[in-house]
């Protein structure tokens, strides 16, 4: 079982968020944690700033930006509009 934490940036991100995209992230989440792969969440690495980084797709221009700190653990550290987290 995937082990999820949550940084503080992430949780101050997510308290913006509309509650209709709260709903999103939570499903997602929920998603994630049953695989982190299913093709739905569009999981893939990313690279420049965030080399080591991967991405997954919470609505159309919603993205949750994590890492894996082991095989069972990873944090999430970002979640914002894709156009506000690569320009």
């Amino acid at each position: 079982m995937m082990n999820i934490r949550f940084h503080k940036n992430f949780e101050k991100q997510y308290k913006k968020l509309k509650k209709r995209e709260q709903k999103k992230v939570q499903e997602r989440l929920e998603l994630f944690l049953k695989n982190p792969f299913n093709s739905q969440l569009n999981n893939h690495s990313l690279k420049g700033r965030y080399t080591d980084y991967r991405s997954i797709n919470i609505t159309g221009d919603l993205r949750a930006i994590y890492k894996f700190i082991s095989e069972e653990e990873c944090i999430f550290v970002v979640v914002d509009s894709h156009s506000n987290l690569y320009s």
